[in-house]
C-alpha cells in the first residue's frame, strides 16, 4: 500500500502533460486533464529506496530489465517531465547518489574504449556513412548525410583556414572532419583519439585516400602533445574530460595554438549550470559531464584566449538523435546480428537515444560551437561572419 501512495504522489507531480499509468496490480490512474500524452504501463514496483537514491538510475534500469514500457512518444514526455519542476528529473531530493567519477589518463582511455570501442560495425550501422558520432547541421536538408557534411564544413570554415597550415583535430572520432581538412582545405593534419577502434579506421582512411602525406592520427591523450598547430577542432571532447579538469583541457587548446591561431570547440553543454545525468554516467558514458556555458567561458578567458564567435546548434542535435534513434529501430535486425539478441543492451540503447532528443528540445542541455583565437580578438578573421556562409570552399 506504502508504495503505491509513493508512485501515486510521484507520477502526479511528475509530468505537465497529462498521462495514465497502468498499476503492477491491475489497476490504472490518470494524472492530469485531457487525452493521456503518454501511457506507463508499471509491471512491478520498483524499490523505493532505489527511486530516492537516483530516480534517473532506478528508472533506466526499469526500463533496460522490462519492468516499465510506455506507450506513445519517450521524448515528448521528457520533455514534459523537465517541464515541471517537481518531476524526478528536476527536484533533487530524487538525486542522492552519482556514480564516482576519475579522469586520469588511465581511466580516461578506459572510459572512452568502454563506449566508443563496442566496434566500429554497431556503429555503422545507424549512424551516416561519414560515421560522424556528433550533431550534424540543418541548414537547407533534411538528409542526416549531407548535414554531417554541412557540420563538417561549417566548422573547418569558421577558422578562415589558409591552404598549407596546420590543424590539430582533439579527440577525432572516425576522422571525417580531419580528413576533409586534408583532402578539401590542404591541411596538414593531426588527430588524436584514445579509441583504437577508431584510430584504426581513421588510419585505413588515410591509406584509401591516399593522404599520407598530410593526415596522422594518433592513439595518444590529447595531454601528452608537445607541438603547435595553426588550428585547432575539437568536437563533443571536452564532456569526456571531467569538471575537474576542463581548466587543463582548455589550457592544452592555448598551449597547442601558434601565437593568432584559432580554434573551433564544439561540445555539449548546458546554459543552467554543469551536471551529469547518473544512468548515463553509469551505462553509456562513463565520466562524462556536461560544463556549464558560463563555466567553460571561464576556462577559455582564464588560459589566455578569446571568444570570437559562440553559436547555439542546440535544435540541430535533438534532429539529429531522432535520425540515429530512427536509423537503430530501422535497422533492429542488424543491430542484433552485430551485437547478440540482447534484449536489455537493445532498450538501453533506444532509451538513451530518445531521452537525449528530449533533453535537448527541452533545453536542458545544448551544444555550442565557441570560436576562439589567440591573440587580441582574432585578427587573422574577418570582420563579419559572412566567410562562414559562402559557398564556395
Amino acid at each position: 500500500m506504502f508504495e503505491k501512495t509513493f508512485f501515486k504522489t510521484f507520477f502526479k507531480h511528475g509530468f505537465d502533460e497529462p498521462i495514465k499509468v497502468n498499476y503492477w496490480d491491475g489497476k490504472s490512474e490518470q494524472y492530469g486533464d485531457g487525452e493521456p500524452k503518454a501511457v506507463i504501463t508499471m509491471k512491478e514496483p520498483i524499490p523505493i529506496k532505489d527511486i530516492r537514491k537516483n530516480a534517473s538510475i532506478a528508472l533506466g534500469e526499469a526500463y533496460m530489465d522490462g519492468k516499465i514500457e510506455v506507450e506513445g512518444s519517450m521524448e515528448d514526455l521528457i520533455v514534459a517531465a523537465y517541464r515541471k519542476s517537481t518531476s524526478f528529473i528536476r527536484d533533487h531530493k530524487y538525486i542522492n547518489f552519482l556514480p564516482k567519477q576519475n579522469h586520469n589518463e588511465s581511466t580516461s582511455k578506459k572510459d572512452i574504449q568502454s563506449h566508443y570501442d563496442i566496434g566500429n560495425d554497431f556503429y555503422k550501422i545507424w549512424l551516416d556513412k561519414t560515421m560522424t558520432y556528433s550533431c550534424a547541421y540543418f541548414d537547407d536538408t533534411d538528409d542526416l548525410y549531407e548535414a554531417q557534411v554541412k557540420k563538417v564544413h561549417h566548422i573547418i570554415k569558421k577558422l578562415n583556414p589558409q591552404p598549407g597550415r596546420t590543424l590539430l583535430d582533439i579527440g577525432c572520432g572516425w576522422g571525417t572532419l580531419m580528413l576533409t581538412a586534408a583532402k578539401e582545405y590542404d591541411l596538414k593534419v593531426v588527430g588524436v583519439t584514445l579509441s583504437q577502434e577508431q584510430c584504426d579506421y581513421v588510419n585505413s582512411q588515410i591509406e584509401k585516400l591516399g593522404l599520407q602525406d598530410k593526415a596522422e592520427v594518433r592513439l595518444q591523450d590529447y595531454r601528452d602533445l608537445d607541438e603547435q598547430f595553426d588550428y585547432i577542432t575539437s568536437v563533443g571532447m571536452f564532456e569526456h574530460v571531467g569538471k575537474e579538469n576542463l581548466d587543463e583541457y582548455f589550457g592544452c587548446v592555448a598551449k597547442y595554438l601558434k601565437e593568432h591561431g584559432v580554434a573551433l570547440i564544439h561540445g555539449i553543454t548546458r546554459q543552467q549550470g554543469g551536471a551529469f545525468n547518473g544512468w548515463i554516467n553509469k551505462y553509456i558514458f562513463p565520466g562524462g559531464y556536461v560544463p556549464g556555458m558560463t563555466e567553460n567561458l571561464d576556462h577559455i578567458v582564464d588560459n589566455g584566449l578569446q571568444i570570437s564567435d559562440l553559436e547555439s546548434l542546440r535544435r540541430h542535435y535533438q534532429r539529429t538523435l531522432e535520425h540515429w534513434d530512427k536509423n537503430f529501430n530501422d535497422h533492429i535486425d542488424e543491430v542484433k546480428e552485430v551485437m547478440g539478441d540482447d534484449e536489455r543492451f537493445l532498450r538501453m540503447w533506444d532509451l538513451y537515444l530518445k531521452t537525449c532528443a528530449g533533453s535537448f528540445k527541452a533545453g536542458n542541455i545544448d551544444v555550442m560551437q565557441y570560436l576562439l583565437s589567440k591573440g587580441p580578438s582574432g585578427q587573422e578573421l574577418p570582420m563579419t561572419r559572412d566567410y562562414m556562409y559562402k559557398e564556395d570552399k
